[in-house]
């Protein structure tokens, strides 16, 4: 059982011993109860109160530095893409103009060269139609015409037409 939840049922625990001492102080004090009986009682009380707000603390914390270990790991994550990204930025752009120059090859409109980076991204023909404002219909035109102009059978051969030869041969895998 993982602390968080452990402090939860202890949480619970002591919130019902507090509510069960409470109900009976008041009903001692109502029939007469003694004095020292009371204050016994009402010691418990305070101290399943004490324990209450002890566990409260506890979780507010925890609660408090997952967070904040939430937050560094997220921020080191950004910093590792940003840091990957300002590495790989020329050999992205380079790509980029070699890419841009096979879609002159193939002779691709700019709405195919536009659909087929796209597709290049991941996005599917639904998403494409989103972010072009078009129907999902004139998407699947155009990604056809792609296809056809490139001599590729579909959106696999495409993906691997331009990143098959950025893998490494098996033999220099790290």
């Amino acid at each position: 059982m993982n602390e968080t939840r452990l402090v939860r049922v202890f949480l619970f625990l002591f919130g019902l011993i507090l509510v069960a001492v409470s109900a009976d102080v008041v009903s001692d004090v109502a029939e007469g109860a003694s004095l020292s009986h009371v204050v016994a009682e009402g010691i418990v009380a305070f101290a399943a109160a004490a324990g209450l707000a002890l566990l409260v603390r506890r979780l507010v914390v925890q609660s408090r530095t997952s967070r904040a270990a939430l937050r560094e790991e997220l921020e080191a994550s950004r910093q590792e893409a940003l840091r990957w990204r300002d590495e790989a930025h020329e050999a992205l752009e380079g790509l980029g103009v070699a890419i841009d120059r096979q879609f002159a090859r193939w002779e691709l409109t700019p709405a195919e060269k536009e659909v087929a980076l796209l597709m290049l991204k991941g996005l599917s023909h639904r998403e494409i139609a989103e972010v072009r404002d078009v129907t999902e219909r004139t998407v699947r035109q155009q990604a056809h015409a792609v296809y056809g102009k490139a001599g590729l059978a579909g959106r696999a051969d495409l993906a691997a037409f331009f990143l098959e030869d950025l893998l490494l041969p098996r033999g220099d895998r790290a």
